[in-house]
């Protein structure tokens, strides 16, 4: 009998999305970024670092009860397009490296079922 987490790995290898938008990110930044071909995975990992900044930055604004300057609120973006924005740089990343995350994805998943999660 299949553990829960083996039936959704099954359902999850049956989809391509993953796939589908880590090549259209790859086309789309060659069309709105000139050099984007010549970016090199440290400079896109300093991009990815500086949108989870930002992700934090929106989560903290709506969602918890630290100080933040309210002047500059209108400057922050939302917690969706600020996910959104990781995504985007995350699969740019996997593009320049030359990972295909979602083949990726489902080899740590197998590695993952296996696991003791307490």
């Amino acid at each position: 009998m299949k553990t829960k987490q083996e039936e959704y790995y099954e359902a999850i290898c049956q989809s391509s999305d993953v796939i589908d938008m880590q090549k259209y990110i790859k086309e789309v930044l060659a069309l709105r970024i000139e050099d984007y071909p010549q970016q090199t995975a440290q400079d896109t990992l300093m991009l990815l670092t500086e949108e989870v900044g930002e992700l934090a930055k929106a989560i903290r604004k709506s969602a918890t009860s630290i100080t933040i300057d309210r002047s500059k609120l209108e400057h922050y973006d939302t917690v969706e397009n600020e996910a959104a924005d990781v995504l985007i740089v995350l699969l740019s990343l996997c593009n320049i490296l030359g990972i295909d995350l979602y083949r990726a994805f489902l080899e740590k998943e197998k590695i993952n079922i296996k696991r003791e999660w307490s």
